[in-house]
């Protein structure tokens, strides 16, 4: 049995809804998930009723969208099994906001090169917390601008540095993400440091408390996975694995449990868990 610990639903940039997530680990003996939508827990506690219906443990869980202003680089955190998660409500608020203000005028510019309606693109966003790229991208597909999300028109749209619609977005820092994740009681992890390529930082973030590291991600960077765990080793940071499930919208095929976690791993997350429930 398998987990998957890094999965999207529709809440933010995924394709499937949640019992759909959950239906597809049950079909593919994954026993342990996480639904870690971006900067929401709002679908927690519905993954959790419909995890219970299938026999799958759900670890409450968010993907955090933050900024490494010193190194201009994104850098996302992973939180789980957060003690307080009233307490990241704030941040995620100020996150959506910044996302909502940088799509609307991203829609106008797309607007401008292709006749697609505002509408055709909240249609495909319907059910989720904020408009993402994927869902620009699924109206153009469906208008016979692309024939996929991620191929020549994406890249003509959204490629960092030259997209014609790309919009900067002024993210959280992520040193001040990770104390709010340690504040709220959260394990904190980085998300994907081989495709951010954030070495440098996950040895800063391991000094500042770091929880642990996405280890294995089927967008790692050739060779990233030895450095990545070599850091890890070296900080006794937890190893997790997970998927990136986005179902539809995805540059690759890749179904859920294509990256997971080790069961010693996940036992740890665990463990801690226990700890604080435990402590209080």
């Amino acid at each position: 049995m398998e987990s998957d610990l890094h999965c999207h639903t529709k809440l933010s940039d995924g394709s499937t809804t949640i019992d759909e997530l959950i239906f597809l680990a049950k079909n593919k003996n994954v026993n342990t998930i996480s639904v870690t939508d971006c900067d929401t827990f709002a679908g927690s506690v519905r993954a959790q009723i419909f995890g219970k219906k299938y026999g799958i443990e759900v670890i409450p869980g968010v993907e955090i969208t933050a900024f490494d202003y010193q190194r201009n680089k994104s850098a996302h955190l992973l939180c789980y099994a957060c003690e307080y998660p009233n307490r990241l409500e704030g941040l995620f608020k100020k996150i959506r906001d910044i996302r909502k203000k940088s799509s609307v005028i991203m829609l106008q510019k797309v607007i401008r090169m292709y006749p697609i309606s505002p509408d055709m693109v909240l249609k495909r966003a319907q059910g989720s917390t904020n408009l993402f790229k994927a869902h620009v991208m699924h109206a153009l597909v469906d208008a016979g601008y692309a024939s996929s999300f991620y191929g020549n028109l994406y890249q003509k749209l959204f490629k960092k540095g030259s997209g014609l619609a790309l919009v900067k977005s002024d993210y959280p820092e992520v040193r001040d993400v990770l104390k709010q994740i340690h504040s709220a009681g959260g394990v904190s992890v980085l998300a994907h440091p081989g495709f951010h390529e954030n070495y440098d930082l996950l040895e800063e973030l391991a000094c500042l408390g770091l929880c642990g590291v996405e280890v294995w991600h089927p967008r790692n960077k050739e060779f990233s996975e030895k450095q990545i765990i070599d850091i890890a080793k070296k900080y006794n940071l937890i190893k997790v694995g997970g998927s990136d499930f986005r179902g539809m919208y995805m540059e690759k095929p890749n179904p859920i449990a294509t990256c997971t976690t080790p069961k010693n791993q996940l036992n740890i997350i665990k463990g801690r868990v226990v700890k604080k429930k435990n402590a209080v």
